[in-house]
């Protein structure tokens, strides 16, 4: 189901916003999953302004008011950042959240629902594929800066907006629940891919036992590092800004990279349904690295967390084939299906990629040495 040009209680909402001039048009933007995106253009005396318009989905976020505070919090510190490095060029460099009228992160129309506004950041555009090795280290390039902006968020600890979002052994366990209860009558012919995940228990732990121990530490991240959420300069193809922050918590930097691994140095889509084309794609897993360590992170980072890069693609792929695993046992009840195979057909192809991240694990780690220290 689409979501409406506007909703009829629009008018409302941007009442409750400290916006100049008179609005002329909106609609609706972008194909988020998640959120309800609209642009909204206003019409001052300074001639044309945009702004994008978002109702959070309270479903899955459950505590809308913590999550914006997260947001505030380093929309904020990005932007005094931006501004110390590039003065007045800094206003598209950064997402700035716009406060409602009474100061607010947010307002609430009168069913209740979330709106937060945000200033709309022209001459960008976000592409939903890695095409090239320019792309994938720009992508790293612009993830490992924003993480590098935050190492030293003041305040305390941000919100945990999804608990245990990244927490692998809390999925295993919760994929264990789902093939032992077999709530769908599935799991006696998904027995290869269950011990597939099984006999990969221990990687569940690997990095949450060096954060216990003390050798990672845990730091501020993005934790959904796809291409499609870093804009890209329409004339240049340079990174712009980082956006969706609706996942910004404490994680650690490898979930991060992992991520980036998974969706930006894959070979084909995450839900083709031959697994047989699924492989990583070395030149651009070298991007990546090139990228991030060549960032500002690249100073914030300790040895083990460099020695871990390689790893940590090969655990949000697992990860990923296990919840995707996870949802088809459990009769399809969190992601959106096309059709009745397709969450089996997701964790076939993430299986596959760890295979073949496995496979080339000593390259991956040879690329890193090459690469570490590299400013």
């Amino acid at each position: 189901m689409s979501q409406p040009a506007v909703p009829p209680d629009f008018p409302e909402v941007v009442a409750a916003f400290p916006l100049e001039g008179r609005l002329v048009s909106a609609g609706p933007h972008g194909n988020g999953h998640i959120n309800e995106t609209y642009q909204a253009a206003f019409e001052a005396s300074g001639g044309r302004r945009r702004y994008v318009f978002q109702k959070v989905n309270h479903h899955i976020f459950r505590n809308v008011p913590a999550l914006m505070d997260n947001v505030r919090r380093v929309t904020a510190h990005v932007a005094s950042k931006v501004m110390a490095e590039e003065g007045a060029a800094a206003a598209r460099r950064s997402l700035t959240l716009v406060p409602a009228r009474d100061g607010a992160a947010f307002a609430q129309d009168a069913a209740g629902g979330y709106w937060r506004v945000y200033d709309f950041i022209e001459g960008a555009h976000t592409v939903d594929r890695v095409t090239n090795e320019a792309q994938a280290r720009a992508a790293a390039r612009a993830f490992g800066k924003f993480q590098a902006q935050l190492a030293d968020l003041p305040g305390a600890r941000l919100h945990e907006t999804i608990p245990n979002f990244h927490h692998t052994r809390s999925r295993f366990e919760t994929l264990r629940r789902a093939v032992g209860d077999d709530p769908a009558g599935r799991a006696g012919a998904v027995r290869a891919e269950i011990g597939f995940a099984f006999a990969r228990e221990a990687d569940a732990d690997r990095l949450l036992g060096m954060l216990g121990r003390g050798e990672i530490r845990e730091r501020v991240t993005h934790n959904d590092t796809k291409i499609n959420n870093v804009m890209l300069d329409d004339a240049t193809g340079r990174t712009v800004a980082v956006i969706d922050l609706d996942t910004i918590m404490p994680g650690l930097p490898l979930y991060d990279f992992g991520e980036m691994v998974r969706t930006s140095a894959s070979s084909t889509l995450e839900d083709d349904p031959d697994p047989s084309r699924m492989h990583v794609k070395l030149p651009l897993y070298r991007a990546l690295v090139e990228g991030y360590l060549g960032s500002e992170v690249g100073a914030v980072l300790n040895d083990a967390e460099r020695a871990e890069l390689g790893f940590a693609g090969k655990l949000m792929t697992y990860e990923n084939g296990m919840r995707f695993l996870t949802d088809y046992l459990q009769g399809d009840t969190y992601y959106k299906i096309r059709h009745p195979r397709h969450n089996l057909e997701r964790c076939r192809t993430q299986f596959a990629l760890v295979r073949s991240l496995e496979e080339a694990q000593d390259e991956m780690a040879r690329i890193v040495a090459e690469t570490h220290g590299r400013p």
